[in-house]
Protein backbone atom coordinates (compact mmCIF):
# COMPACT_ATOMS: atom_id res chain seq x y z
CA UNK A 1 0.00 0.00 0.00
CA UNK A 2 2.76 2.18 0.54
CA UNK A 3 3.82 1.99 -2.87
CA UNK A 4 0.79 2.69 -4.53
CA UNK A 5 0.34 5.87 -2.06
CA UNK A 6 3.65 6.91 -3.29
CA UNK A 7 2.38 5.98 -6.94
CA UNK A 8 -0.84 8.23 -6.81
CA UNK A 9 0.87 10.87 -5.24
CA UNK A 10 3.70 11.14 -8.37
CA UNK A 11 0.01 11.01 -10.65
CA UNK A 12 -1.28 13.75 -8.75
CA UNK A 13 2.09 16.40 -8.77
CA UNK A 14 2.17 15.02 -12.33
CA UNK A 15 -1.30 16.05 -13.24
CA UNK A 16 -0.65 19.44 -11.21
CA UNK A 17 2.94 20.51 -13.57
CA UNK A 18 0.81 19.48 -16.90
CA UNK A 19 -2.15 21.50 -16.18
CA UNK A 20 0.05 24.25 -14.97
CA UNK A 21 2.28 23.49 -17.88
CA UNK A 22 -0.54 24.37 -20.24
CA UNK A 23 -2.05 27.31 -18.56
CA UNK A 24 1.80 28.88 -18.58
CA UNK A 25 1.81 28.62 -22.18
CA UNK A 26 -1.05 30.99 -22.11
CA UNK A 27 -0.07 33.10 -19.46
CA UNK A 28 2.87 34.12 -21.49
CA UNK A 29 0.84 34.28 -24.66
CA UNK A 30 -1.87 36.39 -23.11
CA UNK A 31 -4.44 34.12 -24.88
CA UNK A 32 -8.27 34.51 -23.63
CA UNK A 33 -7.21 33.59 -19.88
CA UNK A 34 -9.26 35.05 -16.49
CA UNK A 35 -5.26 36.40 -15.78
CA UNK A 36 -2.10 36.54 -17.98
CA UNK A 37 0.80 38.62 -18.23
CA UNK A 38 -1.23 41.65 -19.56
CA UNK A 39 -4.94 40.77 -18.27
CA UNK A 40 -6.62 42.60 -16.35
CA UNK A 41 -4.80 45.68 -17.64
CA UNK A 42 -4.95 47.95 -14.53
CA UNK A 43 -4.80 51.77 -15.57
CA UNK A 44 -1.57 53.75 -15.98
CA UNK A 45 -0.76 54.39 -12.76
CA UNK A 46 2.72 52.87 -13.01
CA UNK A 47 2.33 52.02 -8.96
CA UNK A 48 5.52 50.94 -7.74
CA UNK A 49 3.41 48.31 -5.47
CA UNK A 50 3.46 46.41 -8.38
CA UNK A 51 6.50 46.03 -9.24
CA UNK A 52 7.58 45.04 -6.26
CA UNK A 53 5.03 42.30 -6.02
CA UNK A 54 5.96 41.27 -9.62
CA UNK A 55 9.55 40.81 -8.58
CA UNK A 56 9.09 39.43 -5.52
CA UNK A 57 7.12 36.34 -7.04
CA UNK A 58 9.60 35.56 -9.56
CA UNK A 59 12.19 35.86 -6.77
CA UNK A 60 10.55 33.64 -5.02
CA UNK A 61 10.13 30.90 -7.84
CA UNK A 62 13.98 31.38 -8.81
CA UNK A 63 14.52 30.52 -4.90
CA UNK A 64 12.26 27.53 -4.63
CA UNK A 65 13.50 26.31 -8.20
CA UNK A 66 17.21 26.14 -7.41
CA UNK A 67 16.59 25.73 -3.64
CA UNK A 68 15.06 22.20 -3.80
CA UNK A 69 17.18 21.11 -6.78
CA UNK A 70 20.51 21.27 -4.43
CA UNK A 71 21.78 18.00 -3.56
CA UNK A 72 21.32 19.54 0.61
CA UNK A 73 17.85 20.05 0.41
CA UNK A 74 17.55 16.85 -0.98
CA UNK A 75 19.61 15.08 2.00
CA UNK A 76 17.44 16.64 4.16
CA UNK A 77 13.94 15.81 2.23
CA UNK A 78 15.28 12.43 2.50
CA UNK A 79 14.85 12.00 6.44
CA UNK A 80 10.95 12.68 6.41
CA UNK A 81 9.85 11.94 2.66
CA UNK A 82 10.76 8.24 0.72
CA UNK A 83 13.25 9.27 -1.95
CA UNK A 84 11.22 8.05 -4.35
CA UNK A 85 8.92 10.85 -3.97
CA UNK A 86 11.52 13.54 -3.90
CA UNK A 87 11.04 14.26 -7.78
CA UNK A 88 7.42 14.20 -7.41
CA UNK A 89 7.60 16.98 -4.35
CA UNK A 90 9.78 19.22 -6.44
CA UNK A 91 7.60 19.18 -9.83
CA UNK A 92 4.96 19.68 -7.08
CA UNK A 93 6.31 22.92 -5.42
CA UNK A 94 7.31 24.27 -8.45
CA UNK A 95 4.37 24.53 -9.70
CA UNK A 96 2.14 25.47 -6.89
CA UNK A 97 5.01 28.68 -7.13
CA UNK A 98 3.95 29.57 -10.78
CA UNK A 99 0.55 29.18 -9.81
CA UNK A 100 0.98 31.77 -7.52
CA UNK A 101 2.62 33.84 -9.58
CA UNK A 102 -0.57 33.19 -12.10
CA UNK A 103 -2.46 34.55 -9.28
CA UNK A 104 -0.95 37.51 -8.10
CA UNK A 105 0.92 38.99 -11.49
CA UNK A 106 -0.08 42.38 -11.57
CA UNK A 107 0.32 43.39 -14.80
CA UNK A 108 1.91 46.67 -15.79
CA UNK A 109 1.22 49.48 -18.14
CA UNK A 110 3.21 50.68 -21.36
CA UNK A 111 4.14 48.57 -24.40
CA UNK A 112 7.31 47.90 -25.69
CA UNK A 113 6.59 47.60 -29.54
CA UNK A 114 2.71 46.09 -30.66
CA UNK A 115 2.69 44.35 -33.90
CA UNK A 116 -1.08 43.78 -34.46
CA UNK A 117 -1.49 42.20 -38.19
CA UNK A 118 0.06 40.96 -40.80
CA UNK A 119 3.10 38.24 -41.26
CA UNK A 120 5.02 39.31 -38.31
CA UNK A 121 2.30 38.65 -36.08
CA UNK A 122 1.64 34.99 -37.47
CA UNK A 123 5.47 34.85 -37.30
CA UNK A 124 5.92 36.10 -34.00
CA UNK A 125 3.46 33.95 -32.46
CA UNK A 126 5.05 30.73 -34.60
CA UNK A 127 7.99 31.47 -33.31
CA UNK A 128 6.78 31.36 -29.43
CA UNK A 129 5.14 27.97 -30.02
CA UNK A 130 8.33 26.75 -31.35
CA UNK A 131 9.42 27.58 -28.45
CA UNK A 132 6.99 25.71 -25.96
CA UNK A 133 7.32 22.88 -28.20
CA UNK A 134 11.02 22.73 -27.71
CA UNK A 135 10.71 22.52 -24.42
CA UNK A 136 7.69 19.48 -24.22
CA UNK A 137 9.92 17.35 -26.85
CA UNK A 138 13.09 17.77 -25.28
CA UNK A 139 12.03 16.53 -21.65
CA UNK A 140 11.16 13.31 -23.73
CA UNK A 141 14.29 13.33 -25.61
CA UNK A 142 16.22 12.92 -22.18
CA UNK A 143 13.42 11.20 -20.36
CA UNK A 144 9.83 13.02 -19.60
CA UNK A 145 8.90 10.36 -16.99
CA UNK A 146 11.85 10.63 -14.96
CA UNK A 147 12.37 14.46 -15.48
CA UNK A 148 8.63 15.12 -13.76
CA UNK A 149 9.03 11.87 -11.24
CA UNK A 150 6.48 9.50 -12.60
CA UNK A 151 9.41 6.97 -13.50
CA UNK A 152 10.90 7.04 -9.88
CA UNK A 153 6.98 6.57 -8.23
CA UNK A 154 6.34 3.61 -10.70
CA UNK A 155 9.53 1.83 -9.86
CA UNK A 156 9.18 2.07 -6.40
CA UNK A 157 5.67 0.78 -6.65
CA UNK A 158 6.86 -2.32 -8.43
CA UNK A 159 9.84 -2.85 -5.94
CA UNK A 160 12.50 -2.08 -8.44
CA UNK A 161 15.37 -0.40 -7.88
CA UNK A 162 15.90 3.27 -9.56
CA UNK A 163 18.73 3.64 -11.57
CA UNK A 164 19.26 7.39 -13.07
CA UNK A 165 18.89 7.76 -16.80
CA UNK A 166 22.03 7.42 -18.85
CA UNK A 167 23.32 10.70 -20.41
CA UNK A 168 21.64 12.43 -23.50
CA UNK A 169 23.64 13.85 -26.13
CA UNK A 170 21.40 13.23 -29.44
CA UNK A 171 18.85 15.66 -31.44
CA UNK A 172 18.36 18.96 -29.72
CA UNK A 173 21.35 18.55 -27.40
CA UNK A 174 23.91 17.81 -30.43
CA UNK A 175 23.10 21.58 -31.03
CA UNK A 176 22.70 23.20 -27.32
CA UNK A 177 23.36 21.63 -24.13
CA UNK A 178 20.08 23.00 -22.72
CA UNK A 179 17.43 22.91 -25.36
CA UNK A 180 14.75 23.44 -22.67
CA UNK A 181 16.26 26.74 -21.43
CA UNK A 182 16.49 27.92 -25.00
CA UNK A 183 12.65 26.99 -25.85
CA UNK A 184 11.74 28.37 -22.83
CA UNK A 185 13.87 31.94 -23.66
CA UNK A 186 12.21 31.90 -27.01
CA UNK A 187 8.87 31.43 -25.86
CA UNK A 188 8.95 34.11 -23.48
CA UNK A 189 10.28 36.70 -25.73
CA UNK A 190 8.70 35.98 -29.05
CA UNK A 191 5.24 37.91 -28.76
CA UNK A 192 3.35 40.54 -30.69
CA UNK A 193 2.82 42.59 -28.22
CA UNK A 194 5.73 43.42 -25.22
CA UNK A 195 4.23 45.29 -22.39
CA UNK A 196 6.20 46.79 -19.53
CA UNK A 197 5.06 43.73 -17.60
CA UNK A 198 6.13 40.88 -20.05
CA UNK A 199 10.13 42.56 -20.84
CA UNK A 200 10.23 42.64 -17.12
CA UNK A 201 9.34 38.66 -16.81
CA UNK A 202 11.33 38.12 -20.04
CA UNK A 203 14.15 39.84 -18.67
CA UNK A 204 13.97 37.99 -15.05
CA UNK A 205 13.37 34.53 -16.25
CA UNK A 206 16.45 35.08 -18.95
CA UNK A 207 18.43 36.36 -16.31
CA UNK A 208 17.40 33.54 -14.24
CA UNK A 209 18.07 30.81 -16.65
CA UNK A 210 21.65 32.15 -17.85
CA UNK A 211 22.74 32.46 -14.13
CA UNK A 212 21.62 29.37 -12.51
CA UNK A 213 22.47 26.87 -15.54
CA UNK A 214 25.86 28.30 -15.53
CA UNK A 215 26.91 28.22 -11.87
CA UNK A 216 24.07 26.00 -10.61
CA UNK A 217 22.70 23.10 -13.11
CA UNK A 218 26.79 22.74 -14.79
CA UNK A 219 28.03 22.27 -11.85
CA UNK A 220 25.77 19.09 -10.73
CA UNK A 221 25.43 17.66 -14.31
CA UNK A 222 29.90 17.58 -13.93
CA UNK A 223 29.24 15.92 -10.79
CA UNK A 224 26.65 13.41 -11.89
CA UNK A 225 28.73 12.80 -15.73
CA UNK A 226 32.17 13.56 -14.82
CA UNK A 227 34.60 13.56 -17.83
CA UNK A 228 31.51 12.87 -20.23
CA UNK A 229 30.17 16.12 -19.61
CA UNK A 230 33.57 18.04 -19.34
CA UNK A 231 34.15 16.89 -22.66
CA UNK A 232 29.84 17.78 -23.69
CA UNK A 233 30.75 21.24 -22.62
CA UNK A 234 34.33 21.79 -24.54
CA UNK A 235 31.95 20.69 -27.72
CA UNK A 236 28.63 22.00 -27.71
CA UNK A 237 27.50 25.52 -26.61
CA UNK A 238 25.65 26.40 -23.66
CA UNK A 239 22.34 27.74 -24.84
CA UNK A 240 22.96 30.25 -28.11
CA UNK A 241 23.19 27.21 -30.93
CA UNK A 242 26.18 28.84 -32.49
CA UNK A 243 28.02 25.97 -34.00
CA UNK A 244 31.62 25.41 -32.62
CA UNK A 245 34.66 23.91 -34.25
CA UNK A 246 34.89 20.51 -33.98
CA UNK A 247 37.61 19.00 -31.89
CA UNK A 248 39.61 17.73 -34.90
CA UNK A 249 39.70 21.65 -36.05
CA UNK A 250 40.32 22.97 -32.80
CA UNK A 251 43.77 20.41 -33.11
CA UNK A 252 44.52 21.04 -36.09
CA UNK A 253 45.08 24.88 -35.20
CA UNK A 254 47.22 24.57 -32.43
CA UNK A 255 50.47 25.73 -32.87
CA UNK A 256 53.04 23.00 -33.08
CA UNK A 257 55.80 23.53 -30.55
CA UNK A 258 59.60 24.21 -31.85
Amino acid sequence: MRGASILLYGVICYLVFFLTFLYAIGFVADLPLPRTLDRPMPPASGAIGDWIVDLALLGLFAVQHSGMARRGYKRWLANWLPEAAERSTFVLMSSLALILLFWQWRPLPGVVWNVDHGWAWWLLYALSAFGWLIVLSGTFIINHWDLLGLRQVWLRARGAAYTPPAFVDSFYYRIVRHPLMLGFIIAFWATPRMTTGHLLFALATTGYILVAVRFLEERDLITAHGEDYRRYRREVPMICPWPRPSRQARTDFIPSKR
